[in-house]
């Protein structure tokens, strides 16, 4: 069973990670300073108060940047390499007592996850910036805070869940960054096309 719980702990993370790195971290960290979950291998070092001090003023500036149409793909872009980095990070620190045979695969699978994740998030709001109207954008952030609020929930208290959640995610992933793109590619060509002129003009 404490295999299942770090399993959870580390896809959920991960997945999470891909979503909102600083919010992730600095929910783990404070969560494993309260003694709510303990965190495998050398996560615990997430609890150190600079890291956790780091992360949350982080947040903050995620959380207003996130809000902003435009603003939020280009910080998308900025940390297209950052999260999934992280999401490898966590892989690598939770397999520490493993060795690097182990501790790379997990890094190289978790950090995929969290690829997986921040490209649909990307995605996302990248046709959500094709419409006008911002309201949409705090929208879909609180959703995307919410939704790593709850799996960071299932770590602590349904693990073996945050692990099949992530897994659908990533299924079904697969089939909607596929639809996003073909969507995507449609906007653009228009976009920079402009309208179709009238034959014989």
């Amino acid at each position: 069973m404490e295999g299942l719980t770090s399993l959870g702990t580390v896809l959920g993370s991960s997945w999470a990670s891909g979503i909102n790195l600083y919010m992730t971290v600095a929910g783990l960290g404070i969560m494993h300073r309260m003694g709510v979950v303990t965190l495998p291998g050398n996560m615990e070092a997430l609890a150190h108060p600079l890291i956790i001090l780091a992360a949350v003023a982080m947040y903050v500036v995620e959380f207003v940047a996130d809000k902003i149409p435009f603003v939020d793909s280009v910080w998308d872009s900025i940390h297209t390499f950052i999260r999934p980095l992280g999401g490898a990070a966590i892989g690598f620190l939770a397999m520490a007592d493993a060795g690097p045979a182990l501790q790379i695969p997990v890094a190289l699978l978790t950090g995929a996850v969290a690829g997986d994740a921040h490209l649909t998030k990307a995605t996302t709001r990248v046709a959500i910036n094709t419409s006008p109207e911002p309201v949409t954008n705090s929208i879909a952030s609180v959703t995307e805070d919410l939704s790593v609020a709850g799996v960071l929930y299932l770590i602590v208290k349904h693990p073996v869940i945050a692990t099949i959640c992530v897994v659908l995610f990533v299924l079904f992933s697969i089939w909607f960054l596929r639809r996003m793109f073909h969507f995507l590619k449609r906007v653009f060509r228009f976009l920079s096309g402009g309208a179709e002129r009238p034959e014989g003009k």
